[in-house]
């Protein structure tokens, strides 16, 4: 019989759907079986908020998209309760909504590093504490929280986006400890994944594809990730498969932080 992860019936909810990681992995949630509920801060009528709606309803599941910015506490309270109203359960939280916050110690104001603060640390915890009682209802709830491997090495200017990315990997040992074993947290690191966002990082070089040669280059696998690759990895550990995995960050990266600088 082939390796099959079956999450029919279940109901997952995943902010920043609108792009990215967040569309990928409500595709491969879809194709799964689960209902997806998301979220971003793009309005009903926009494109891309269509697109993550065929995603999923053109693998045959139910979707549910709701405006919401993830740093505003009663919008999160109010996609919570929509998706209750809507599915009756809530049984996966995927919270990987955030950005970029590339600023340097020196240089990052004090706006800054209070948005980046908000946007990339607080609101995983606040949509987690909101959640939380539906997911101990679901009997086996499961919080993704997405950081990245900036919260295991950097590199010059990426502050403060790398101080709270590193933070999260202690938000899931606490969620761990203190909410299980109803709840299991993981968290997902994704190195360099294959996005609009990391275009437009490789269009700020005067040549675009000789940059993103170099950082292929860079990881031992000569490949930059997918977005469907992260989603496949979040659908397994929102498995039962994956049911002995928790209070962990898992860092897939393609092999960039085992390789010596100077290699």
């Amino acid at each position: 019989m082939p390796f099959q992860i079956d999450l029919t019936g279940k109901v997952v909810l995943i902010t920043g759907v609108s792009s990215g990681i967040g569309l990928g992995t409500a595709h491969e949630f879809a194709r799964a079986g689960a209902c997806v509920a998301g979220c971003a801060r793009k309005p009903e009528s926009d494109d891309s908020v269509s697109a993550f709606l065929q995603a999923v309803e053109g693998e045959g599941c139910k979707a549910l998209y709701v405006q919401a910015d993830v740093t505003q506490e009663e919008e999160l309270e109010k996609l919570v309760q929509e998706v209750i109203a809507t599915f009756g359960r809530l049984d996966i939280v995927v919270s990987n909504a955030g950005m970029n916050v590339f600023e340097g110690a020196a240089e990052c104001s004090e706006s800054r590093w209070a948005y980046n603060l908000d946007l990339n640390l607080a609101s995983h915890w606040r949509l987690a504490r909101i959640a939380k009682p539906y997911l101990e209802q679901s009997g086996n709830g499961v919080i993704l929280l997405m950081t990245s491997n900036h919260a295991f090495c950097s590199i010059p200017g990426c502050f403060p986006y790398n101080v709270t990315k590193t933070a999260i990997t202690g938000l899931v040992r606490s969620l761990t400890i203190e909410w299980g074993p109803k709840i299991r947290t993981v968290g997902v690191a994704p190195g360099f994944i294959d996005t609009a966002g990391n275009d437009t990082w490789f269009n700020s070089f005067p040549d675009a594809m000789a940059e993103r040669q170099r950082t292929i280059n860079l990881h031992p696998v000569k490949k930059i990730g997918t977005v469907e690759e992260v989603g496949a990895l979040c659908v397994y550990l929102a498995s039962p498969m994956a049911g002995f995995i928790s209070g962990t960050t898992i860092l897939m990266d393609g092999g960039r932080s085992a390789l010596m600088q100077d290699s």
